[in-house]
């Protein structure tokens, strides 16, 4: 073995060394979260003297509802009133004949889902008819006035409160993507609840400036809408986030509502790689801020970015299981992360199942994929170009194919990671699920935390 090869070996080895350290730190940063969390939730039980404590549901997709439940705790807590909070499948129908006042902090999925934590909750309690005229609610529902069914599950949520004889506190709240008003109110509703007014204002966390630091089309001859890979390096402080994650960008033309995007990148890489699809109105003009993101601005323009971490989207419990991935058009992005993260540290039972349009014009990231299947880092490859052939194939038509498959890598203890479009993708993904394994199954996949779904 010459010099050049052992320098060349000792430096991928340090890459790999340094990976692993900044995991390491990820990882004991995130267990000092969970340990305060922990500690945080002792906090929140029953008084001494034995007050009921309040329950504080919440049904979170990507993580706000969640967080907004403990602040809705906390905000309590700190008035003298105990609390119990809990993801709504984790509440039973005797938490709920026990409580005499409930506060539901829930996310819609999708037209008018409920989120993989509230499936249990809203097929084994609302599906049946209850009698619970001793509770006492309030509901802050969070949702996307783009969809048809705004706030649709806190609305069904309502609804079967109401018809089971619940008493509502006020008025369901309804909170549009990035509506602070909305968040007052519930504010306001909780401090004449709990007899306090010394109550501060929730603020996310601040923008941060980052820099576009390149920008190139991967579609250059599609027929499909002009699909962009950026990257993006911080300005201050030092960022930090894992597979899975999002970010929350504010585009110049709209500073009041945030549009969330996949991070395609590990932190490894120095910075943040997003997959972007350019949208274009039926006038022709470019969408807010896909178009600032993908023409307007320009690479060495400022950005205004937040990170956020998206828990439900994050490996957590499924770091050592084997996965499938699977996905279409700009969903590779979180798909990306997690097979970055997983070659980082040699991780190789991972199944892709990706689609697009044509092989020729819209295989993104082909290099770096067949890199992964000749490394060993990708065990299977399917990738489904739908229009390449006379009939149509998707990704959901590759799943049923291989059934099989299918069924040996769940009984293997895998985990599904489904990140792309809701409509036509999702849909058709969780059916064909349902077909291989059944509607069990499937919930049964969800109530472990083998089955996680990042679609808009």
């Amino acid at each position: 073995m010459n010099w050049s090869e052992q320098t060349r070996i000792i430096v991928a080895a340090l890459l790999v060394l340094g990976y692993l350290a900044l995991c390491a730190g990820i990882y004991y940063s995130e267990r000092r979260k969970r340990q305060q969390a922990l500690r945080a939730a002792a906090a929140l039980r029953p008084a001494a003297d034995g007050a009921q404590p309040w329950l504080v549901g919440y049904a979170s997709q990507t993580g706000s509802a969640e967080q907004l439940a403990w602040q809705t705790a906390r905000m309590l807590h700190t008035a003298g009133v105990p609390t119990r909070v809990a993801a709504l499948s984790d509440i039973s129908l005797d938490d709920l004949m026990q409580t005499e006042r409930a506060l539901f902090v829930v996310s819609t999925y999708g037209e008018g889902d409920p989120p993989d934590n509230a499936s249990l909750f809203a097929t084994k309690l609302m599906n049946a008819k209850q009698s619970l005229p001793h509770l006492h609610f309030g509901v802050l529902m969070l949702g996307d006035s783009h969809y048809v069914h705004f706030c649709g599950f806190g609305q069904t949520l309502t609804t079967w409160l109401r018809r089971s004889g619940a008493q509502a506190l006020f008025a369901s709240v309804a909170a549009d993507n990035g509506d602070n008003q909305a968040l007052h109110t519930w504010q306001h509703h909780l401090s004449h609840l709990a007899g306090t007014n010394d109550t501060p204002d929730w603020q996310a966390p601040a923008y941060q400036q980052w820099r576009l630091a390149a920008r190139h089309r991967l579609n250059p001859d599609s027929a499909g809408g002009a699909t962009f890979h950026l990257e993006l390096e911080a300005l201050n402080d030092e960022a930090t986030w894992e597979a899975g994650d999002l970010v929350q960008v504010l585009a110049p033309a709209d500073q009041e509502r945030p549009r969330e995007y996949s991070v395609a990148s590990i932190p490894a890489d120095g910075r943040v790689h997003l997959l972007i699809r350019q949208e274009r109105r039926a006038d022709g003009t470019l969408g807010v801020a896909s178009g600032w993101l993908t023409e307007q601005a320009a690479v060495g323009d400022t950005v205004d970015l937040r990170l956020r971490p998206h828990s439900n989207f994050r490996l957590g419990d499924n770091q050592h299981r084997p996965l499938i991935l699977i996905g279409n058009g700009t969903g590779l992005a979180g798909l990306r992360s997690h097979l970055k993260a997983r070659a980082a540290i040699g991780m190789q039972r991972n199944w892709l199942v990706f689609g697009e349009r044509n092989a020729a014009n819209d295989f993104y990231y082909r290099d770096e994929i067949e890199a992964w299947q000749k490394q060993g880092t990708l065990e299977r490859a399917d990738i489904v170009f739908s229009r390449d052939q006379a009939e149509r194939i998707y990704v959901q038509d590759k799943l049923r194919e291989q059934a099989e498959q299918v069924r040996a890598w769940l009984a293997a203890d895998a985990a599904i990671y489904v990140c792309g479009s809701l409509e036509g993708m999702a849909g058709g993904v969780e059916a064909s699920l349902t077909e291989i394994i059944g509607s069990a199954g499937v919930e049964q996949l969800i109530q472990q935390g083998r089955y996680r779904r990042d679609v808009y």
